[in-house]
């Protein structure tokens, strides 16, 4: 167990999936579709684009759909959820006493920029495949797999099978 995380302040994982599939029925039935954060991103980014470079999101087929002429990209739900989630996060861990500016890495990464490296790319990579896949693991996952769709289900066995074949050649990086 790490010993920097303190245990007594984590929440019970079984009462987290309880409120975590309360949140997501809840979603079906207000807003009629689940959850899933990679819009939301999406959306922060066409805005952002928007006010650097108009014309170009005007003339963007996707980027037009959410933020071209007077589209506001965060007057959607999407967005919200991405706000919430962010700030819920960071509320459980000032709560916890868990908030603290730190870069975690194993003990054979010697520079803190080799590891912000590996997030970048990883991030990045991440977010291309959403993008491509229009939508994210959290979509696919949790939205997908709580409606049984098939292909959600072959997803979600192909990310742990990809994360256990990954497991062993960068393990040397954590141990």
């Amino acid at each position: 167990m790490n010993s920097k995380i303190p245990s007594k302040v984590s929440w019970n994982p079984y009462l987290g999936g309880l409120v975590l599939g309360t949140v997501l029925f809840l979603s079906f039935i207000l807003t009629g579709s689940g959850l899933g954060a990679s819009g939301g991103f999406y959306r922060i980014v066409g805005w952002a684009e928007s006010i650097v470079a108009p014309h170009h999101v005007d003339v963007t087929r996707d980027l037009a759909k959410i933020a071209g002429g007077h589209k506001n990209p965060l007057a959607n739900r999407m967005f919200w959820m991405v706000l919430g989630v962010g700030l819920g996060g960071f509320l459980s861990g000032l709560l916890g006493g868990r908030v603290k500016l730190e870069t975690q890495k194993g003990p054979r990464v010697k520079h803190d920029w080799t590891r912000w490296g590996f997030a970048l790319v990883g991030g990045a990579v991440s977010g291309f495949g959403a993008r491509m896949a229009r939508g994210c693991t959290s979509g696919q996952g949790l939205s997908g797999g709580a409606t049984l769709a098939v292909g959600s289900w072959l997803f979600l066995f192909a990310v742990f099978a990809g994360g256990f074949l990954l497991a062993w050649p960068v393990r040397k990086l954590w141990t």
